[in-house]
């Protein structure tokens, strides 16, 4: 999309670096651990506790994403009786990857994500819109560029965490022409 922030990285089938990238990219719960783990760092005890799964599940899947570069490990801290932790953190790295084929896991982890969540706190729109080309590239540009300005200023020290979802897509039921 644009030529804001860093470079955009394509994920391209054939080559395995971009293979295991998209196979870690996706699944919904992993996707949900870079978001935990995207202002704060988590272990993988607290990783697992939060999404209910078994410590051993969550492992395998913290350390796909270690190993494909969206999550980093920081310095070891004690726990709980001393006992070693390893916290980790997302790297920013999903943000710049565009992967083929990825909305319907990020449709899917989304709709994961709103589990629970009480609908006066959910504030979506949905519009039809009927653009040129050329304006539905400004739109995606414009919007791109909102998004990207947001994610570049960092999170507010004092701010609460929010999640922002958006999809545009043809919409294929039209109205019936006049």
């Amino acid at each position: 999309m644009g030529d804001v922030g860093e470079e955009r990285i394509e994920l391209r089938h054939g080559d395995p670096e971009a293979e295991a990238r998209m196979r870690a990219l996706s699944s919904p719960l992993r996707l949900r651990v870079l978001r935990l783990c995207a202002f704060e760092s988590r272990t993988n005890k607290e990783l697992a506790g939060l999404l209910g799964v078994n410590p051993g599940t969550m492992l395998h899947h913290v350390r796909t994403l270690v190993q494909t570069g969206y999550l980093a490990a920081e310095p070891q801290r004690s726990g709980a009786q001393g006992a070693r932790e390893v916290p980790y953190r997302a790297t920013g790295l999903s943000w710049r990857t565009s992967m083929p084929e990825g909305s319907p896991v990020l449709i899917e982890t989304f709709l994961q994500q709103i589990q629970g969540v009480a609908p006066d706190d959910l504030d979506s729109t949905w519009m039809g819109l009927k653009l040129t080309p050329e304006h539905l590239a400004e739109f995606r540009q414009r919007l791109y560029e909102l998004v990207n300005e947001f994610k570049e200023r960092g999170p507010d020290p004092d701010g609460d965490t929010y999640s922002f979802f958006s999809t545009l897509h043809p919409d294929e039921n039209p109205p019936a022409p006049r």
